[in-house]
């Protein structure tokens, strides 16, 4: 088993090495340019996404399918990975992870115009998208497609089923002293409530849990930074200061390099918002939209959400508590958070708690629609029932097992997402511009799309 993991733990530090970092960031760059800097567009964006195309085909309301994918990507990362971020790359890794998100923007954009653009609908009325359409029917590698999907569904019981209801577990067994196997067998039943019910029970679930899970967590952020107000400025200095100087940050903090603020920056904002990952298209696929260009746009809120916002906030909170407690500089990641959380007078502690788990919960929703979406691609409708089933129970598995591997299988399982996707992004960028300048520069966002092709499975 140590071999086993020791492979894939060196595979994983290969495929997310410079080469994957620069080609992702690189992507969001290029797009943003080529499309005309979508990002223009976010006030228009956030304002179709609470809006409804009622007489649009589709499975799920455009805020539905955000939602939803927001649940996927608004997770453990946002909390702990930021302040893992900031203990190995120093505070200017906050400034390139935020950078990450606002170019992520045009990627998130892209991949959504995409999965509409590809989308399939089935005898049923089912619609059926994301980037495994995208290959097969834009580019025409089925084999690409396939592989793709294989990713996607192996992918799925990772980072987002075991590793989340392991984190959910961990938490209430060292918080509250409830055994793993209790605390799984209960997230296992909760899971199962919502996801046997398909993608509308997961969309009305996550509708209505991740503005909860964020409001909350957000206040919480806001009153540690009101808390901290004497030293916001020294944070935010510090920040950009170690962004681009390679001297020592100070302030509590032991400093960095650039390029390690830049490597741990760039890393965590895209392991966060998922941005070229491809995941989160497939449920852009089944929204009612009546045009690919306005779904694009909708998919487009949640990397600002998640990266640019949340991801901000949480960053802001740990340089500006290490400044006025260096004390706590030296712990990791998560004694970072919860060292931050713990000023907040007796609800500190289990508002972090219960954010950490209904972010965890609401991951391993978002997830079993991605996973499901890639079975029935590579096997039909059928198969797509038994990957509920098995994910649900994968979900007890998580809760009570030892994930090393696991974790480092998901890792590469991403990375070998994300490579497809890419391609599939830069190849069609002709087809991007085109829809971009038909729908979005040419005032057409109102106008219905044409040509939906027909799923005859």
């Amino acid at each position: 088993m140590e071999l086993i993991n020791q492979f894939f733990s060196d595979a994983s530090s290969m495929l997310w090495g410079w080469p994957m970092i620069i080609l992702l960031l690189g992507t969001h760059i290029y797009l943003t340019v080529v499309l005309r800097v979508p990002q223009r567009k976010l006030f228009t964006a956030m304002r179709l996404s609470v809006k409804t195309d009622r007489n649009a085909s589709g499975d799920v309301s455009q805020f539905g399918a955000l939602t939803t994918a927001l649940a996927a990507t608004i997770g453990t990362g946002n909390i702990i990975g930021v302040a893992t971020a900031v203990a190995l790359g120093g505070p200017g890794a906050v400034l390139w992870c935020w950078l990450t998100g606002v170019f992520g923007i045009a990627t998130k954009y892209a991949e959504g115009l995409l999965a509409v653009k590809y989308r399939v609908k089935r005898p049923d009325g089912q619609m059926l998208g994301g980037p495994m359409y995208a290959l097969e029917r834009g580019l025409g590698w089925k084999w690409l497609a396939v592989l793709f999907a294989v990713f996607t569904a192996i992918a799925a019981f990772g980072i987002g089923n075991t590793v989340q209801a392991n984190a959910i577990s961990t938490l209430a067994d060292k918080s509250y002293g409830i055994s793993p196997y209790i605390s799984g067998a209960i997230l296992c039943a909760l899971t199962a409530a919502v996801v046997l019910g398909g993608v509308k029970s997961i969309a009305r679930v996550c509708g209505a849990l991740v503005p909860f899970m964020s409001l909350f967590y957000v206040l919480g952020c806001i009153y540690i930074l009101i808390v901290n107000g004497h030293y916001l400025m020294p944070a935010l200095r510090i920040i950009i200061d170690s962004a681009f100087s390679p001297q020592a940050a100070g302030g509590g903090f032991l400093g960095s390099t650039v390029i390690m603020a830049a490597r741990f920056g760039i890393a965590r904002g895209l392991f966060s918002n998922e941005a070229g990952l491809g995941s989160a298209p497939i449920v852009a696929a089944a929204a009612q939209t009546r045009n690919p260009v306005r779904q694009a746009l909708v998919s487009s809120t949640g990397t600002f959400w998640d990266t640019v916002v949340i991801c901000a906030l949480t960053g802001m909170v740990i340089v500006s508590s290490i400044i006025a407690h260096p004390d706590i500089s030296s712990a990791d990641g998560a004694m970072l958070t919860q060292a931050a959380f713990s000023k907040i007078p007796h609800v500190g502690t289990p508002l972090l708690t219960l954010g950490l788990i209904t972010f965890a919960f609401s991951t391993i929703l978002g997830w079993c629609y991605y996973g499901e979406s890639a079975m029935a691609y590579l096997k039909g409708e059928r198969w797509k029932h038994v990957y509920r089933y098995v994910y649900i129970a994968a979900v007890f598995l998580g809760s009570v097992a030892n994930l090393a591997v696991v974790w480092n299988l998901a890792d590469c399982m991403n990375a070998l997402m994300a490579i497809p996707n890419l391609l599939s992004l830069i190849l069609l960028s002709r087809v991007l511009i085109k829809e971009t300048n038909n729908y979005l520069w040419n005032d057409g966002l109102d106008r219905d799309m044409e040509n939906l092709s027909h799923d005859p499975s």
